[in-house]
């Protein structure tokens, strides 16, 4: 079975987050990041793993239907 990019990309992109929280939250704590700076940072980054996920997914979705009208037309031509 072949894990779709649309899942791939954003779950190593929100490991990746993941990872940088922790630096991140050595900042916040010793009073270096205000909280709003933070979690913005957060939220943001999530949002946009978000949309690339739906993105991605679009593509995919819209290049299935190429190749399939591709494939129908070429099974019409044999014939």
């Amino acid at each position: 079975m072949k894990i779709k990019r649309s899942t791939l990309v954003p779950a190593i992109l929100t490991v990746y987050l993941g990872a940088m929280c922790v630096p991140g939250y050595r900042q916040y704590q010793s009073g270096q990041m205000s909280a709003t700076e933070y979690f913005g940072i957060i939220a943001i980054t999530l949002a946009v793993i978000v949309m690339l996920h739906f993105s991605l997914k679009r593509r995919e979705r819209l290049r299935a239907e190429r190749e399939n009208d591709i494939n129908s037309n070429n099974d019409k031509k044999q014939k």
